[in-house]
């Protein structure tokens, strides 16, 4: 089994570590280098790969720092390669990466920026989303427009109940209020709202998160067409 470890960064965002059985090590998203570091020497852990799901400097700021004092090799789209520095190796759909004998393939979904990538770790239920899909919501639309990111709802919605989502930001609390204003009779998200609220008051953290709570929970997944996906976007950007 996979060991993924939660490390806040900077505001809201989530780097992940993540471990396989022989030791080996990849950080997703280092927006920060510092606390990714200190995590994983904590553990006793080093850093051998860096998964950048897209170029924004909060998923990429500490790329060069860990790369520096690891020697990690770097891993991102290759659509966005003049944008993240450094950039071992640039992937596209399809591509596979490993992890000791765990394999990740690349999807490419844009939409927030336009070489989005995902890591799917089909065989261990698990995929790093970036700032595609998060926990009761969906990226902004920096780069790409509401019927790509639709396309990118459809395809993940189609994944295993069972997927474990581990996105990148903290946005649980927000989204869901905005949720709640798509779908107020939705007794599921009802449900998990009460429980988002109680454990933001706790400080806990709400993600990772599941395919199958955001199937029944969020409104962007559960869009029933792209001119809806577009117009509760276009909502949720003033909300």
């Amino acid at each position: 089994m996979l060991e993924i470890v939660r490390v806040p960064v900077l505001k809201d965002n989530y780097s992940w570590l993540v471990r396989a059985e022989d030791g080996a090590v990849a950080v997703v998203d280092p927006g920060e280098a510092a606390p990714v570091l200190d995590a994983a020497q904590a553990r006793g852990w080093t850093i051998g790969q860096a998964w950048i799901t897209h170029w924004h400097p909060d998923h990429t700021g500490g790329v060069a720092a860990v790369k520096a004092a690891t020697g990690a090799t770097v891993t991102g789209p290759e659509a966005e390669r003049a944008k993240i520095d450094p950039l071992d190796r640039g992937v596209r759909e399809g591509d596979s990466l490993t992890l000791g004998q765990h394999r990740a393939t690349v999807l490419e979904v844009p939409g927030h920026t336009a070489g989005h990538i995902a890591f799917h770790l089909a065989d261990d239920g698990v995929i790093f989303t970036g700032d595609t899909l998060f926990a009761l919501g969906c990226g902004r639309l920096f780069e790409g427009d509401a019927s790509q990111m639709y396309a990118n709802m459809r395809r993940l919605a189609a994944l295993p109940d069972s997927t474990a989502v581990y996105c990148g930001h903290e946005y649980t609390q927000s989204n869901g209020r905005f949720a709640l204003t798509v779908e107020p009779d939705n007794a599921a998200l009802v449900a998990r709202m009460a429980e988002v609220d109680r454990a933001r008051g706790a400080g806990e953290a709400t993600v990772p998160t599941t395919i199958a709570a955001e199937r029944a929970t969020n409104p962007f997944l559960r869009a029933p067409d792209a001119a809806t996906f577009a117009r509760w976007r276009a909502a949720k950007d003033s909300f």
